[in-house]
């Protein structure tokens, strides 16, 4: 298990995976106090965690789907990138797409955290490319059911 430093400065337990085998630690929300959402509004939701990841992982915010399919709330730039270098502290963006009020409350589960390896490329400038059998077809080329 890949053991990372963690320093939390929230009123709240470290993330936890919901289950076994859950993908996604819970992140909540660390207020002081409440915040309403209202349609198409976004804000900023901290969470008072702040992490050091190593080289070679990345760690991305996901929403919530019990969040997005009862309350329409996701998480704006979904996954929200922290890279290995950054030591702010975590943020949440969260976006209200429903047409109703939302409130985040202090300790709510606003999103996921799922931490993940991921690979440097160095480019190598090309002419041509080799051929595949889908080609250049893309946004639905693949079949319509």
């Amino acid at each position: 298990m890949l053991k990372i430093p963690v320093i939390n400065r929230s009123k709240h337990a470290l993330p936890e995976y919901a289950t076994p085998l859950s993908a996604g630690l819970d992140m909540r929300a660390n207020l002081d106090e409440s915040i309403i959402l209202k349609p198409l509004e976004r804000a900023m939701i901290p969470t008072g965690l702040f992490i050091e990841l190593p080289e070679g992982f990345e760690a991305q915010v996901r929403p919530r789907s019990g969040l997005a399919a009862k309350n329409g709330i996701s998480v704006l730039n979904s996954p929200g990138t922290i890279d290995a270098d950054y030591r702010g502290e975590i943020k949440v963006i969260l976006v209200n797409l429903s047409n109703d009020l939302f409130i985040i409350e202090d300790g709510e589960r606003v999103a996921q955290l799922i931490v993940a390896k991921h690979e440097r490329v160095d480019w190598i400038p090309s002419e041509e490319l080799g051929s595949s059998e889908r080609g250049s077809g893309g946004f639905g080329s693949t079949g319509t059911k």
